[in-house]
C-alpha cells in the first residue's frame, strides 16, 4: 500500500512521470519497430528486385514514407493537418505496397498512427482499409487465393489493435487513478490542516484558560476585595491591592512566555516541576485557603519538559477550580513518581460536587475540568475524579514518564 512522505513510496507526481516515460519508451519502441520494418522491407526488395523499373519509384516512396513519418511533430500541429498528413502517409503507403507487398508489414504503425489520431468508428475503417490493401497485395504477388495471405493480416491488425485498445484503456485509467490520488491528498491536506487549526485553537484557549485568564479572576477577586475595605481597612485593600499587582506582573510574564511559545514561567527558573509546585502552593494559599504540597518517589528520569508543562498547568487549573468552586480551606498538591509514571493528586476539603451528575451535564462546571482532561489525554494519560457533595474534592492525573 502507499505511503505518502519521505522516499518510501512514490506520490502521484512520480506515477505522472512513471507514465509520461512509458508512453515516451512505447513510442520509441514503436517508432524504431518501423524503421527496421521500412527497412527491412526495402532491403529485400533491392537485393531482389533492382532490375524492374518500380525500383526507383520504391526507393522514392519509401524516402518520402520515412520522411513524413519523421516530421510528424512538425506537420501534426492539429487536428486537419493531422489528418492531411495520416492521409498523405496512407496515400504513400498504399502505393509502395502495390509496388513492392512486403511493405505491407508497416501497416503496423500506421495502425497505432490511426488509433491515436482518429474516433473509434473511423479509426476501425481505416484499419480495415489497410488490412483489405494488404491482403489485396500479398494475393497479387502469390498469383494464386491462399488462406494464410487472407488470415494473416487481419489476425495481426486484430492483436495490434487489441493491444493498442487495452494500453490506451490502461493509460486513461491510470490517468483517472492519478487524478484521484491528487484530489485526495489535496483534500487530506485541507483536512489536516482544518483539524491542525482546530487543534491549535484548543490548545490556545486550554493555556489561555489556565493561565492569563485564572490570573485576570484573581486580581479581579482581589481588586473588589479591595475596594470594598478601602475606607475601613485601608492597609487591607493596599495588600490586596499588591496582591493584584503580583498577579498582574506574574500574568505579564507568563503572556510573554506565551507568546513565544516557552514553558510555563514557574519552569523557568531551573528547579523543576517539584519547585515550581512548590512555588504555586506558596502563592495560592491565602488567609483562606492553605495549599500544601508533597514529593514522593525518585523519578527513574526527568520527565519530558512538555509533560512537566502540562502537570503544571494542570495543577494550576485544579486549584483555579479550589479557589473559586469548592469553598475549601485545604487543599493538598501530591506528586508522586512510579516505575514508568507520574501521578497529580490535587485533593481539597471543599464542598465537593456529583461527577457523574456533572458529566451528564456536560460539564457545566466550566473550561477547567474538560481543559484539565485534555491535557491528561494529549499525553497519553488519564484522568480521575473522585468527589461527593460535602466530602471534598481528589483529582488525580496519571502521566506515562515517557510522555513527549
Amino acid at each position: 500500500m502507499t505511503r505518502w512522505g519521505g522516499t518510501e513510496a512514490a506520490g502521484p507526481e512520480r506515477n505522472a512521470r512513471a507514465a509520461v516515460d512509458d508512453a515516451r519508451w512505447f513510442r520509441v519502441l514503436l517508432h524504431v519497430g518501423f524503421f527496421l520494418l521500412l527497412g527491412s522491407s526495402l532491403t529485400r526488395f533491392l537485393m531482389r528486385h533492382t532490375s524492374e523499373g518500380t525500383a526507383v519509384w520504391v526507393v522514392t516512396l519509401a524516402v518520402v514514407l520515412a520522411v513524413l513519418y519523421v516530421a510528424e511533430p512538425a506537420l501534426a500541429t492539429d487536428r486537419a493537418r493531422r489528418y492531411l498528413w495520416l492521409g498523405t502517409c496512407s496515400a504513400a503507403w498504399i502505393t509502395i505496397v502495390f509496388l513492392a507487398p512486403s511493405f505491407a508489414w508497416c501497416s503496423i504503425a500506421l495502425f497505432y498512427l490511426g488509433l491515436r489520431s482518429l474516433r473509434p468508428g473511423v479509426a476501425a475503417c481505416y484499419i480495415g482499409l489497410l488490412t483489405v490493401v494488404s491482403v489485396t497485395a500479398q494475393l497479387r504477388l502469390a498469383g494464386r487465393f491462399e488462406y494464410d495471405i487472407v488470415l494473416a493480416p487481419p489476425a495481426v491488425a486484430a492483436i495490434c489493435v487489441a493491444v493498442f485498445v487495452r494500453l490506451n484503456q490502461q493509460t486513461e485509467r491510470q490517468r483517472e487513478l492519478i487524478a484521484d490520488l491528487v484530489r485526495t491528498r489535496s483534500e487530506l491536506a485541507a483536512t489536516e490542516r482544518r483539524e491542525g487549526t482546530l487543534a491549535e485553537r484548543q490548545r490556545l484557549s486550554i493555556e489561555i484558560h489556565d493561565s492569563l485568564a485564572q490570573g485576570l479572576s484573581s486580581q479581579q477577586m482581589l481588586l473588589q476585595a479591595a475596594d470594598r475595605t478601602w475606607r475601613s481597612d485601608p492597609e487591607r485593600a493596599h495588600g490586596h491591592v499588591r496582591a493584584a499587582g503580583a498577579i498582574a506582573e506574574r500574568n505579564l510574564a507568563e503572556a510573554r512566555r506565551f507568546v513565544h511559545d516557552l514553558a510555563p514561567a514557574d519552569l523557568a527558573g531551573g528547579g523543576g516541576l517539584e519547585e515550581a509546585l512548590r512555588t504555586l502552593a506558596r502563592r495560592e494559599s491565602t488567609t483562606g485557603l492553605t495549599v500544601r504540597c508533597h514529593i514522593e518517589g525518585v523519578p527513574a528520569c526527568r520527565p519530558p519538559e512538555r509533560t512537566q508543562s502540562a502537570l503544571l498547568r494542570i495543577a494550576q487549573g485544579a486549584l483555579a477550580n479550589v479557589r473559586e468552586h469548592a469553598d475549601a480551606r485545604t487543599a493538598v498538591l501530591t506528586l508522586t513518581y512510579l516505575d514508568d509514571q507520574v501521578v497529580l493528586d490535587i485533593a481539597d476539603d471543599g464542598r465537593g460536587f456529583d461527577p457523574a451528575a456533572v458529566d451528564a451535564a456536560g460539564g457545566v462546571r466550566g473550561h477547567g475540568l474538560p481543559a484539565i482532561r485534555t491535557r491528561a489525554a494529549q499525553l497519553g494519560g488519564t484522568l480521575s475524579v473522585e468527589s461527593a457533595p460535602g466530602e471534598g474534592t481528589v483529582l488525580s492525573a496519571t502521566v506515562p514518564l515517557a510522555a513527549s
